[in-house]
């Protein structure tokens, strides 16, 4: 596709998205109930439908497709450890922040242990989600620069500043409620692209709907499970166990996630959407592995020098014709945005009622101003992010730093809310943010030098070792009142 072809896609695509605002915003009053709740209404399966676009993001669509060619279907065993992880949600997280009536799910670290905890929870939210994120973000943004904006003369940054600024507009006004549609809209987008994608790409290959099953299978590249080496990162209970918990706090300990499901209008709704969630986003997990290898063997047949992250891209744009670049730049775009737009608006709320307390210090209109100059202030912090990842720290592929990042942030909530949850200790709440950043110090220590030291390389389990950390540092610090 010719860079001016693809510049319009682009803006009629964030012509449909503002317009999907405008329609669903319009009967709404402009107020802090609906950008943070969706007054607490919103139908079940547009939640579930809609947060496989926004769990996926960009990095899924270019990244897993990707990683085929050196891990095979290695990722397919974190995507089992997802199930569990989402069964714990189900199970244990939701009843509880249902009970609880909360906005914030952060809150639930000041009802139990004290201010510090609290703030110490959803500092780590914020600086997890602003960095992963904007990680995400700025793998489309490259491909978009690659195509479309560098060959036009624009700069990087006015790229970057122009998709941020687009995704401002269509939240500004009413927030989670707008999200919940387009998201939907989104997701739609991206799993139809995926499928064309495989289609086409299984003809070029020879392939018929009924042969692909058996072409995969029979494929070096299928292999899944992987249980011969304990000190791979492949290896399938790090793996599995690694999912699982990644799962737990990426979307059960994510106020990005979680505001979505606490938008439902009761707790038997937000079960059945998690329960649908989970089922759905395994299917198209396992669809963009399929797809990673289709574009592998298809590369490696016809002698293209595509690897990695530039796979997706290369073929579809250089290769395989002008539906499945057109495919391509859709979904792209749909996986990406639908990730980006949630993200901002929950740090706009995590920011606006964790740290700034607005709900307690303002009226109603003073909060609405709030809101809106912290929701401006997270579109200039994102431009920010991502120009420093893109000029300092652009080398490996996204997905594995996400996933990676996630294990040193997340650790420190995994360890809180197990600690809460599962014992009936007080902590001397103080000392909390120490235990945290503590935790992650000797996490990146244990990451750095553990070949070293034991010989081991460590990979997602990181996560679950940075929890144990953080929970061990919780018993050392508790106090005698229970």
């Amino acid at each position: 596709m010719q860079p001016i072809s693809i510049l319009i896609l682009v803006l009629v695509y964030f012509t449909v998205l503002i317009l999907f605002s405008y329609f669903t915003g319009k009967k709404s009053e402009e107020n802090n109930d609906t950008f943070f709740k969706a007054n607490r209404q919103s139908p079940w399966y547009l939640v579930a439908f809609g947060m496989i676009g926004a769990s996926l993001s960009g990095v899924t669509f270019i990244s897993v497709p990707g990683k085929v060619e050196a891990a095979q279907f290695a990722y397919f065993q974190i995507v089992i450890g997802y199930i569990l992880g989402y069964f714990v949600i189900g199970a244990i997280l939701l009843p509880l922040y249902y009970k609880l009536q909360l906005t914030s799910i952060y809150t639930y670290l000041e009802e139990r242990f004290g201010n510090y905890s609290y703030k110490t929870g959803a500092w780590f939210f914020i600086v997890s989600r602003t960095v992963g994120s904007n990680l995400r973000l700025l793998l489309v943004a490259d491909v978009l620069q690659t195509l479309v904006f560098e060959p036009l003369g624009i700069p990087y940054w006015v790229t970057v500043t122009s998709i941020i600024f687009l995704i401002w507009v269509y939240t500004n006004k009413s927030g989670i409620k707008t999200i919940i549609w387009t998201d939907t809209l989104q997701t739609l987008f991206m799993l139809v692209s995926v499928v064309i994608c495989i289609v086409v790409v299984s003809q070029d290959l020879g392939l018929n709907i009924s042969s692909i099953s058996s072409y995969v299978a029979d494929s070096d590249f299928s292999k899944t499970f992987f249980f011969d080496d304990l000190s791979s990162p492949k290896y399938f209970w790090k793996q599995f166990f690694s999912g699982a918990f990644i799962a737990i706090v990426m979307t059960g300990l994510d106020q990005d996630m979680m505001q979505k499901n606490l938008t439902c209008k009761s707790l038997k709704d937000a079960q059945k959407n998690m329960f649908w969630f989970t089922i759905v986003l395994t299917f198209v997990n396992f669809l963009f592995l399929v797809l990673g290898l289709l574009f592998t063997e298809y590369a490696l047949k016809n002698g293209i020098d595509a690897h990695r992250d530039q796979l997706f891209a290369v073929l579809a744009n250089n290769h395989l014709g002008v539906i499945v670049a057109f495919s391509f730049i859709l979904g792209l775009i749909a996986a990406a945005f639908s990730s980006a737009d949630s993200a901002l608006t929950s740090l706009t709320t995590s920011f606006s009622i964790d740290i700034l307390n607005i709900e307690k210090r303002y009226d109603a209109a003073k909060q609405i101003a709030v809101r809106k100059k912290i929701h401006l202030a997270f579109v200039l912090v994102s431009i920010i992010v991502i120009l420093i990842f893109k000029y300092g720290f652009n080398d490996a592929s996204i997905i594995d730093k996400v996933l990676k990042f996630a294990g040193f942030t997340y650790g420190p909530l995994l360890g809180l809310y197990s600690f809460g949850l599962f014992t009936k200790w007080n902590v001397k709440d103080k000392l909390v943010p120490i235990v945290a950043l503590s935790a992650v110090i000797i996490s990146l220590l244990l990451n750095a030098y553990g070949e070293v030291w034991f010989n081991y390389t460590f990979g997602f389990e990181i996560l679950m070792v940075n929890g144990f950390l953080t929970f061990l540092g919780l018993i050392l610090i508790r106090s005698q009142q229970n």
